[in-house]
């Protein structure tokens, strides 16, 4: 039986006449009200010759020899520092390396047909202290690597490659005989990864066939990620966990014009995971919390605008969690998803105090599997000791403006006793699916108009 929700709303003509007041542009606004500042509006490209020196790593010893020339690109970074900044030129061809970590002032470009390609030997990539999956622990270095920096950018149209396939191939060797193995099991290097840093701007280029999670923003400030083609397969080979987008206690995001096709999380909103992974905008009187050394660098997500980007393949669009404590105006807006998984997904996690709100998906066009996916997340599930459940909330979540076709319409499990939904919009969406049901009674205080939820 074909079942139809619909609810529309009462239109409004306005007439003007030749005396009438020109209208000012209506103000661009955060989802609590507040304005976007004109910082996300300039998306003004890298210009090279303003960093610096050039420095064309094969002037130093960093050839297309088919060998890894991980010590010849660390000491040509170190040297472009030391002697005051600049810029490190890759030229037309494929160039093979490991580990390199950035300074201060040094920036990389790559011509178009350029690649930087990763090792696929895991010793190439050093183990440090570093924060992987909502933790500071140790793990695997990424390719590239820039910390406590101001002012680093990555820019040019060529690529770089992680060159993932034997890290995917080992990883699932091991879950055939381990179903349980993670990713803490099987570590593998990231592709890119800023962290403690600001004013970072990675523009124009391919990052793909990341081992691991592709670009990793950790405790960092104003970064705009613009015009970049972000690539791992889903099939014949799965590349396990490769997020295109991993924001993790970032403040002031831009990520604008960027095609993301990868098998995982798009863009995947990351902050912290624990029972008492709030402290840091919530005192526990009687807790000692330097027994939880793995929550140390727990933060907020705040100001996040994804625009104008088109979405391949991936398992959500925007996902909150599994790893993110609290989140505060985040938008996503004006895409176009060929298919995915999740539009947007909330992972509640049961044993984590998170707050997701003033959230909104905006003129969006596409097909997926869930239009809306909010449920438990009990990924190392583990309340340490607390004996009671940390409550969680996601509160003011607007979804507006979309055309979608997907498998269910509204994928919400309602559990109560550990997260609340409270102060939902969703306004002129079309949505055909397979499951329309719809469950308003989940939400306290849903405002839905123009809504039409069509049985395909």
């Amino acid at each position: 039986m074909k079942r139809t929700l619909t609810i529309l709303a009462a239109c409004t003509l306005i007439c003007t006449t030749p005396f009438a007041k020109k209208k000012e542009p209506a103000k661009d606004l955060w989802p609590d009200g507040t304005e976007i500042s004109p910082w996300f509006k300039d998306t003004t490209r890298v210009d090279i010759r303003r960093l610096g020196k050039t420095y064309r790593v094969t002037d130093y010893g960093v050839v297309n020899d088919g060998r890894i020339h991980t010590q010849e690109m660390q000491n040509l970074i170190d040297r472009a520092a030391q002697d005051g900044g600049g810029v490190i030129l890759v030229p037309e061809g494929t160039y093979l390396t490991g580990a390199i970590f950035f300074k201060q002032g040094v920036h990389l470009h790559l011509l178009k047909g350029a690649t930087l390609q990763g090792s696929n030997d895991p010793s190439d990539y050093p183990i440090v202290q570093t924060r992987i999956e909502g933790e500071t622990c140790q793990y695997y270095s990424a390719l590239v690597n820039a910390d406590h920096l101001d002012g680093f950018t990555i820019s040019g149209e060529g690529t770089i490659d992680g060159n993932g396939y034997t890290f995917w191939k080992h990883f699932w060797e091991r879950r055939s005989w381990n179903p349980k193995c993670t990713n803490k099991d099987e570590q593998r290097p990231r592709l890119v990864y800023v962290s403690n840093s600001k004013n970072v701007q990675i523009e124009g280029i391919h990052l793909q066939n990341s081992p691991f999670w592709t670009t990793h923003i950790y405790n960092c400030e104003n970064v705009k990620l613009l015009r970049l083609h972000i690539y791992s397969p889903a099939k014949p080979v799965k590349a396990p966990s490769t997020d295109a987008i991993d924001l993790d206690v970032a403040k002031n995001i831009l990520v604008k014009d960027c095609y993301m096709s990868v098998n995982d999380d798009a863009v995947a909103i990351k902050g912290g995971k624990g029972p008492y992974a709030d402290a840091f905008r919530t005192r526990y009187e009687g807790v000692d919390l330097s027994k939880f050394p793995e929550m140390q660098g727990d933060g907020a997500n705040e100001n996040i605008l994804i625009e104008d980007c088109v979405y391949g393949f991936c398992h959500g669009c925007l996902t909150l969690g599994s790893e993110s404590v609290f989140d505060h105006n985040i938008v996503l807006r004006r895409i176009r998803v060929d298919e995915a998984n999740n539009l947007l997904w909330l992972k509640m996690r049961p044993d984590t105090p998170q707050r997701y709100e003033y959230v909104r998906v905006e003129d969006i066009t596409g097909n997926g599997k869930n239009f809306i996916y909010i449920a438990p997340w009990t990924q190392f599930y583990d309340l340490k000791g607390r004996q009671d459940t940390p409550m969680s909330y996601s509160d003011h979540i607007t979804m507006r403006n979309i055309q979608f076709d997907c498998n269910t319409f509204f994928n919400v499990t309602a559990r109560p006793d550990q997260y609340r939904l409270t102060n939902f919009t969703f306004e002129n969406i079309n949505v055909t699916a397979l499951k329309p049901d719809f469950h308003a009674e989940y939400v306290e205080n849903f405002t839905i108009k123009n809504v039409s939820a069509t049985k395909k």
